[in-house]
């Protein structure tokens, strides 16, 4: 999650997504940095691909719960179905084509399609990955 991404809905109090009920297993972003540094820098890399992920499955009601508690906000996950977001995104002024991207995106979370988890971040560093809270 990006920056640009929270700061609207975390200073809202609402995260409107189209995500259901759907899991998965947010990975951090350091992580993902020292996964990239370690494959690209050190040897016994080379050939091997890494499936990331954080350490459990999580809701991004889960999620949004974690964030409001790390910085002190009542902010709230409120599930949109796909034609809604659609509708509010291009009110806002998000292109079609990215709009469109975001909600097949949503729709593999909330189908369930990404409920996976990885061992990508140990098998590459050797140590358990970050947890999201």
């Amino acid at each position: 999650m990006t920056e640009d991404f929270l700061h609207g809905p975390v200073m809202s109090g609402e995260v409107r997504l189209p995500a259901g009920d759907g899991k998965e297993a947010f990975v951090d972003a350091e992580d993902i940095a020292e996964v990239a540094v370690a494959a690209l820098t050190e040897d016994g890399h080379a050939g091997w691909s890494y499936e990331l992920s954080g350490p459990r499955l999580m809701t991004f009601q889960d999620a949004v719960a974690e964030i409001a508690r790390t910085v002190g906000r009542d902010i709230r996950y409120v599930p949109l179905t796909p034609e809604a977001y659609a509708d509010e995104q291009c009110a806002e002024g998000v292109p079609e084509e990215w709009v469109q991207l975001s909600v097949g995106l949503y729709d593999h979370v909330r189908s369930g399609a990404l409920a996976s988890l990885s061992d990508g971040v140990e098998r590459a560093l050797g140590r358990a990955p970050r947890d999201f809270s």
